[in-house]
């Protein structure tokens, strides 16, 4: 049985991931901050799947948790077949007037803590010629936002790394894809403080399911990312692209004003 270890594991598009995959016979390495969500997701997978989980209480935003969370599954001799950085958080606001110890903490996070933890595992997947890494981005990462400056640009440094790593290793026979979702049904938008006003939604919302199940989809294809929204998203992440950067700027700059 192949073992599956999943960051921000407690909830949303981690959770997800958990439920599907031991579904699938994984076993689960399932890190997150919350104690009480992590074993009442493990009762309730072991309840219906016949798999091993582990349970790393963490909050990968302290220094050295990376390390720690590799010797914790060094000690036990696991081997991660599928790493799934997944935890991650936004902060809605005017950086000028923002929290500052917060918004150094979304890097930490965001950025860090997966660049730290993919460099703990994939020497590792390397040796064996086999693994794969799925890092997860979002629709943000392909334009700069007024008002989530340090989540979006996070994000798109998220984008850029992984498809970087996806090229670097195809010839190890590793795979690594960056998912990007469109707005989905979680409690992202109330936990990165968004105006009552902005966090609504005109796209068609995806459930964390259906963002795990496009995913995997796209991950046993071997393609290096795959954006996941209705066609309304589709098209504004391309035009993000090709409009003006000053057009664009103020367009998002007013959108996103509270």
């Amino acid at each position: 049985m192949s073992t599956a270890l999943i960051t921000g594991a407690s909830s949303g598009i981690g959770k997800a991931f958990a439920q599907q995959l031991a579904a699938q016979n994984t076993n689960l390495v399932l890190v997150a901050r919350s104690q009480e969500k992590l074993y009442q997701i493990t009762k309730e997978l072991q309840e219906n799947y016949q798999i091993h989980i582990e349970v790393i209480v963490k909050d990968l935003t302290e220094p050295h948790a990376a390390q720690a969370v590799f010797d914790i599954i060094q000690a036990k001799e696991l081997t991660i077949d599928l790493l799934i950085n997944n935890a991650g958080f936004g902060d809605y606001g005017d950086f000028a007037s923002s929290d500052g110890e917060k918004q150094v903490k979304i890097v930490q996070l965001n950025i860090l803590a997966l660049v730290d933890l993919t460099h703990k595992f994939l020497p590792l997947m390397r040796q064996r010629q086999s693994g794969s890494i799925i890092n997860v981005s979002s629709i943000t990462a392909f334009q700069p936002m007024p008002y989530l400056s340090v989540y979006a640009a996070s994000k798109a440094f998220i984008v850029s790394f992984s498809q970087a790593l996806w090229a670097e290793n195809r010839p190890y026979g590793i795979r690594v894809i960056v998912t990007c979702p469109g707005p989905i049904e979680t409690n992202f938008f109330a936990q990165a403080n968004f105006p009552p006003r902005l966090a609504g939604s005109s796209e068609q919302m995806f459930t964390s399911e259906e963002v795990v199940q496009q995913t995997l989809k796209a991950l046993g294809n071997s393609q290096p990312a795959v954006v996941i929204g209705d066609v309304k998203t589709q098209i504004r992440t391309l035009l993000a692209r090709i409009v003006p950067r000053k057009i664009l700027l103020n367009m998002l700059a007013r959108s996103f004003k509270s």
